[in-house]
């Protein structure tokens, strides 16, 4: 049985197992990724890791700066299906109709909820404590196309960005060959999105600087956990009549009864194996590591004791 022919639209290291997948179960025609651009800490121009991949299993590669720039390329390739995980581009609409079945989107959640380009980190932000992956059929509008199929998984309190990837991009990959199958067999499945759409923005660097003055212990520890992947988390950290960001590695909530007396943003308790207990706008919070400029992550007791904080001090106030 002849093969489906489709293209590959992805970028980051996530996108790979799913062209590796869609090398096994198609005959991919071609691989539209983004163009070569200065990485690592030498900042030299190198490609994006799906392009590498692409090449080192012989497929054909094109990484225009813009879609538009190469679309006659694309438009005479014959392919029937296309399929984009974290591709970072938008497709226009005589794009999308180029293939005879359309193009296929991996998202990293459960749609309506969380469209946009960072819906694993803002599930957490946000405290969800459900997620999954959705296969759809991409529109022109952002992620509202039909569902071909969704799967489900639990998001659990000691998750952060980094596990919650681990475990949704396997889910993505059983997602997806579970639809390729599905194609083979002649069923195109599009069913309607159901609930009310949230939205999933991109993190910028400010929405990274938190301050316990402002924020609730569970919203801080939430913020910490989703900002495992992109912007650092920080907290404004004030001694010696100076202020700087300290970075947060790991934070824990509290269960204890909050000190009515102090400000947010004050140490409460220093504790081994526990860290800084700090006041925040509503409830405790512990912070366990962090990562000082210039010097490797280290408990936060290990920092306090460094810095000669006590309990009582205001640390953590700008």
């Amino acid at each position: 049985m002849n093969k489906l022919k489709t293209i590959f639209f992805g970028t980051p290291a996530l996108s790979v197992p799913y062209l590796e997948l869609l090398h096994q179960m198609t005959d991919v025609r071609l691989v539209v990724t983004q163009s070569d651009k200065p990485r690592g800490r030498g900042m030299e121009i190198s490609p994006c890791p799906v392009k590498r991949r692409a090449l080192e299993l012989g497929l054909p590669v094109l990484s225009p700066e813009k879609l538009k720039d190469d679309f006659d390329k694309i438009a005479a390739v014959p392919f029937e299906l296309g399929v984009a995980v974290a591709y970072g581009k938008i497709f226009r609409p005589d794009f999308l109709a180029l293939p005879k079945l359309g193009i296929l989107n991996v998202h990293f959640s459960l749609l309506p909820q969380l469209r946009g380009a960072a819906p694993v980190q803002q599930a957490l932000i946000q405290g969800y404590t459900q997620t999954g992956i959705s296969v759809f059929w991409i529109r022109p509008g952002m992620d509202d196309g039909p569902l071909f199929l969704q799967k489900r998984t639990s998001i659990l309190p000691q998750d952060n960005a980094q596990t919650l990837f681990e475990k949704l991009i396997p889910l993505g990959l059983s997602g997806l060959q579970e639809t390729l199958e599905q194609i083979a067999q002649g069923n195109l499945v599009q069913l309607p999105q159901q609930g009310t759409p949230t939205l999933a923005p991109i993190l910028q660097k400010e929405d990274a600087l938190l301050r316990p003055a402002e924020l609730a212990a569970d919203a801080l520890n939430n913020r910490v956990r989703g900002l495992a992947c992109g912007p650092k988390p920080k907290v404004p950290f004030t001694h010696g009549g100076k202020t700087e960001w300290l970075q947060l590695v790991k934070t824990e909530l509290s269960a204890e009864p909050v000190s009515h007396n102090a400000n947010p943003g004050t140490v409460l308790r220093i504790e081994r194996e526990r860290g800084i207990l700090v006041k925040c706008k509503e409830g405790n919070i512990w912070f366990t590591e962090v990562h000082p400029a210039g010097k490797k992550p280290m408990s936060a007791e290990a920092f306090a004791h460094g810095r000669g904080l006590k309990p009582g001090d205001g640390a953590f106030i700008e």
